[in-house]
């Protein structure tokens, strides 16, 4: 028996018996599994500088490097992430439709774990721990298969998660994580239809593209981020460079950082170069339309890719638009679905450029960076989902749910 289908197995007959635990049994297991992280950092460390040297010897990118990293204020942040889920109220078991029939049924929808989960990803090995206790939370199992990449760390935490996990009422089998990396193996993870219920992806567009391509296990879909900014002619400087500059510099390498800057004309009039320059200094490789480029020296020529592209580094695309129907056109031709902002003080535009973009989460006047589980007061995130049936956006515990209807009778019959 290989080890994704013994895994599955147990899996499986874990989320039987952890889909009836309470809210009280379930928080208390989340209580002592952010207890145990912090006791098991040193160990957690060790094993992610092993993940770090490899990675460096061959060859990953500092971006790359930099979502494998742990470091004590980075497994604080885990830890506390896992505990903010006890103060959020429980799914399970909320009715959200009632009916009552003539005939003194009674019908109810009642919202219920999906069963077994599978979790395929790259890189970040916090994704380990947010998918395993949100799952847990909403009464799924979780069977987990993070890259070659983040292995050693992926293998510590869940450790971590098996020591808090004897210690409470919920199966221990309910965490899985396949430690076999090889692609034959994910090949048969995709196939698992007996095990999992449902399969998330979250990681490069590559990984997403052979999932959605390979897989027969239902997938829910995390897109890539190639995410844009509009600077609408009314935009305020000072506001518009501080919110390019932190959705493109706080944090490259995540997907809601931005990849594109379209910007009205008489906008870069006012504070274009300033704006590209002060990028620049901040060492961001620029790749410009021919009507910037010939203005902004420092920029490279953009060609059609670079419009699709998800750079996850200090690079970015930038392009003058008429106005803002067609940052609108651009966005939705170019973009993922995933985050979109424009800045302006024109309310008429703020509202069509809101109703009009097709993406997840659609900002006015603020930075892309805010779309995140936590920052949406969701403790942590499976992903943020670019599709439009099931779930969109940051995946939190209601989108690890599913419903039944419950019908409550007394010897009715149908004529």
């Amino acid at each position: 028996m290989s080890e994704v289908i013994k895994k599955g197995k147990l899996a499986k007959k874990a989320s039987y018996l952890l889909g009836v635990k309470t809210t009280e049994e379930k928080n208390k297991a989340l209580k002592l599994i952010a207890e145990q992280l912090l006791e098991d950092e040193q160990a957690i460390l060790d094993a992610n500088k092993r993940d770090l040297k490899s990675g460096k010897e061959s060859g990953l990118t500092e971006s790359v490097l930099d979502r494998i990293m742990l470091d004590s204020e980075r497994i604080k942040g885990i830890s506390n992430a896992v505990n903010s889920l006890t103060d959020l109220a429980d799914p399970i078991g909320e009715v959200f439709e009632t009916v009552k029939k003539d005939n003194g049924l009674l019908i109810e929808k009642v919202r219920v774990p999906i069963g077994v989960i599978g979790m395929i990803y790259e890189a970040r090995p916090n994704v380990t721990v947010d998918a395993a206790t949100l799952s847990l939370k909403t009464g799924n199992s979780v069977v987990l298969r993070g890259s070659s990449s983040a292995i050693h760390s992926n293998k510590a935490l869940v450790e971590s998660l098996h020591k808090a996990l004897t210690k409470s009422d919920i199966p221990v089998d309910a965490v899985q994580l396949i430690e076999d990396t090889s692609r034959e193996t994910a090949k048969e993870f995709f196939k698992l239809n007996d095990y999992l219920d449902v399969l998330i992806p979250r990681g490069s567009a590559g990984l997403i593209k052979v999932v959605l391509e390979e897989a027969t296990v239902p997938v829910i879909e995390t897109g890539a981020g190639n995410c844009h900014v509009y600077l609408d002619e009314s935009a305020k400087e000072e506001m518009a460079i501080e919110i390019v500059k932190n959705a493109k510099l706080q944090r490259p390498s995540v997907c809601n950082a931005i990849e594109t800057i379209l910007i009205h004309p008489e906008a870069y009039e006012k504070f274009g170069n300033k704006l590209l320059t002060e990028l620049a200094e901040e060492n961001v490789i620029i790749h410009a339309d021919e009507s910037i480029h010939a203005n902004f020296k420092q920029s490279e020529l953009a060609t059609e890719e670079d419009w699709y592209h998800e750079y996850l580094g200090n690079e970015v695309s930038v392009k003058l638009v008429a106005d803002y129907t067609e940052a609108i056109e651009h966005i939705n031709k170019y973009g993922t679905g995933h985050s979109e902002a424009i800045v302006t003080e024109d309310d008429a535009h703020a509202k069509g450029f809101l109703a009009s973009v097709d993406a997840s989460s659609v900002y006015h006047n603020a930075s892309t960076r805010f779309t995140d589980g936590a920052e949406f007061g969701y403790g942590a995130e499976m992903g943020i989902s670019t599709q439009k049936t099931h779930a969109r956006g940051p995946m939190g515990l209601q989108a690890l749910t599913s419903s039944k209807f419950i019908i409550q009778g007394q010897g009715q019959i149908r004529e």
